[in-house]
């Protein structure tokens, strides 16, 4: 019997008299709490509170403890076998998960519901080594009538808790035997199986650690775009990716553990050099021999080193058709504008456009002539958008902005060593970055003769020779050119070889000046003005009627570039809703009832000065902004002694 205080004054059947003095305090203050919990010292069984489907749902929570513990529950259970023992596991609530044993001892066990599903937590099962030890965190061994509840006074009972590598609990290990079977060597076993299991749930997390890195690693690798290959020490292949797979010609799997040189060949001797000796190069230009052709190739090269000594190396494989593209989109050249921005309802200039958008379907080069102004650009941009060739890139070179020395290394690029300053591993010209898809050739007619005859021999044969280079390089390149000066006129000058001529103008479209589509001004004034107002964050709500006047009185030498530049001058000086005829520059109307304009060099002279003093005098953001070659800046400049 237990009183109020926990004295154990008499243990029923046992015929022995136990003091309080001689119970070991673990389990005195286990009784103790049984007791504050109201445990009944009397209960026959433990509660059920797991049963059927909601067992096996909650054996699934915990399905790496036991795949880690049932090995080891099942090799301790050889240890024990036929000495009356079985042996349970149980979860972090003292809820059992599992029992090993005799089908003789779990039925004598199960009397007392020991068994899956019950919970023998000591707060609802009184002092128990299963229950308490989760309560302390630490192993403990209760024999016989150390159990609170008379149950379990027969059997005595030997656990130590589970903890996952983070340090918390997560089960229980127990061995039960009747009590005259237990030796202290017991929980000597539990604890040593108990650390077998921690120890094997440490391996499990640090091995699924390595293959989470592992997988990391490879999805970093092959969601690279570029092609990646590593090697180490002895030259041994030991990562490559599916790009760098494809760019080879050879199979992934084949190539791993194989060494690099049998596996690249050596006709591939640059590649089989930068292993070899160890370089160190980046974006190297590289033609790659593979089973399928010659691929040209950037490649970079990085050494692996370990303190001090090389253990490997590193390549990164960039096919230079996909380093083309990349350089046309950054560089901001790309096609932008398709037919549909073209604004216009006269009927000559609708016919231009029908033209143009015949030409686009053709694969023949196209010359475009007219006066500055008058949209060239846009229609060499509309036309490679409408064109079979509309996905490859659309590269643009405005021949007259480009000093005469450095021209013909933009348009065929030049070699390594070609000159002192020449970029290391050479540099791609406009023809090959433009190679699949349109090169738009502006001003034409100011390229230098000698550079004439280069392009002409581009045109002819369809490939390129880097300056200082000897690879011939084949260019897949539609040429729209385009020009404001008369072409024929300048061939009979001698300034313009008329064989190119003849390789230029296979169809030619002549653009339509402003001042002959004078009814297209309202179109284009309004589609102006809703751009300018939504990059000036500002609102024109109407027009004057002088400024109509005046637009359609106007001869617009400029054509639609200074109609653009006549509107942005407007806003900038208009603080009101309404576009009125003192926005616009003074020189563009007469003064008299007559409305005779004069020329605009005033206006021009004044915008120039404006632009270079808003610019600090930067010669190619003037340029850009107008919309035309620095070099007719520069002779602006020396015009009106700015």
């Amino acid at each position: 019997r237990v009183d109020k205080s926990c004295q154990i004054t008499k243990n029923a059947g046992s015929g022995r008299d136990i003091s309080r003095e001689g119970m070991r305090p673990v389990i005195l203050n286990s009784w103790k709490r049984s007791r504050y919990r109201n445990v009944d010292l009397y209960q026959e069984v433990a509660p059920i509170v797991l049963s059927g489907q909601k067992l096996t749902e909650h054996r699934k929570n915990y399905q790496n403890l036991f795949a880690v513990s049932l090995p080891i529950m099942e090799s301790l259970y050889q240890f024990v076998a036929g000495s009356g023992f079985i042996i349970a596991l149980a979860d972090k609530d003292a809820i059992l998960l599992e029992i090993l044993g005799s089908q003789e001892l779990k039925e004598s066990t199960q009397i007392a519901n020991f068994i899956p599903g019950a919970s023998w937590a000591e707060n609802v099962a009184g002092t128990n080594a299963i229950g308490t030890c989760l309560l302390l965190n630490q192993p403990l061994q209760v024999f016989g009538y150390e159990h609170y509840c008379r149950r379990s006074h027969r059997w005595s009972c030997s656990a130590a808790p589970i903890h996952d590598p983070d340090g918390n609990i997560i089960g229980v290990l127990d061995i039960t035997g009747q009590y005259e079977n237990v030796h202290s060597h017991t929980l000597g076993m539990v604890v040593v199986a108990v650390n077998a299991i921690e120890t094997q749930l440490k391996l499990k997390k640090a091995f699924g650690l390595l293959e989470l890195a592992d997988n990391y690693k490879n999805t970093i690798i092959e969601s690279i775009s570029e092609g990646l290959l590593a090697v180490d020490s002895n030259h041994v292949i030991t990562h490559i990716n599916r790009v760098a797979a494809d760019t080879l010609g050879i199979n992934t799997r084949e190539a791993i553990n194989k060494n690099f040189y049998s596996v690249i060949g050596e006709k591939n001797k640059t590649l089989c050099d930068l292993v070899r000796n160890k370089r160190y190069v980046t974006d190297y230009e590289v033609n790659i021999h593979t089973n399928y052709g010659k691929v040209l190739c950037l490649v970079t090269s990085r050494p692996i080193d370990n303190g001090g000594v090389t253990r490997g190396a590193v390549l990164l494989f960039g096919e230079m058709a996909r380093a083309k593209n990349l350089v046309q989109r950054m560089s901001g050249t790309e096609a932008k504008f398709t037919f549909d921005d073209l604004t216009g309802r006269t009927p000559k200039f609708l016919e231009t456009i029908e033209l143009a958008r015949k030409a686009s379907g053709s694969t023949s080069n196209i010359l475009l002539l007219g006066e500055s102004g008058t949209g060239k650009d846009v229609f060499a941009q509309a036309i490679h958008n409408a064109s079979i060739r509309r996905k490859g890139p659309f590269i643009a070179l405005n021949c007259a902005a480009i000093p005469r020395e450095l021209i013909a290394s933009e348009l065929f690029g030049y070699a390594e060593g070609a000159f002192t300053g020449a970029k290391r591993g050479g540099k791609p010209g406009k023809f090959e970055l433009a190679s699949g898809g349109t090169i738009f050739l502006d001003e034409i007619g100011e390229m230098p003769l000698d550079l004439q005859t280069m392009l002409l021999r581009v045109l002819e044969t369809k490939t390129i020779t880097r300056l200082g280079g000897n690879d011939i390089i084949p260019v897949d390149v539609r040429v729209v050119a385009a020009t404001n000066k008369d072409l024929s006129l300048e061939v009979a000058r001698g300034n313009f070889r008329k064989d190119l001529f003849y390789r230029l103008n296979v169809i030619s479209i002549q653009m339509v000046p402003l001042r002959e589509r004078k009814d297209d001004i309202p179109l284009l004034v309004k589609h102006i003005l809703k751009i300018l107002c939504e990059r000036f964050k500002t609102r024109i709500e109407n027009i004057d009627e002088r400024v109509w006047e005046a637009f359609n009185s106007y001869h617009w030498p400029g054509n639609v570039r200074e109609l653009h530049n006549v509107l942005e001058r407007a806003i900038n000086f208009t603080n009101n809703p309404v576009l009125a005829v003192d926005s616009l520059p003074s020189d563009i109307f007469g003064r008299d009832a007559s409305n005779v304009f004069v020329p605009m060099e005033s206006y021009e002279r004044e915008l120039i000065k404006k632009l270079l003093d808003q610019y600090n005098r930067n010669i190619t953001k003037v340029a850009n902004h107008l919309g035309i070659a620095r070099t007719t800046i520069y002779r602006k400049i020396a015009k009106y002694n700015l």
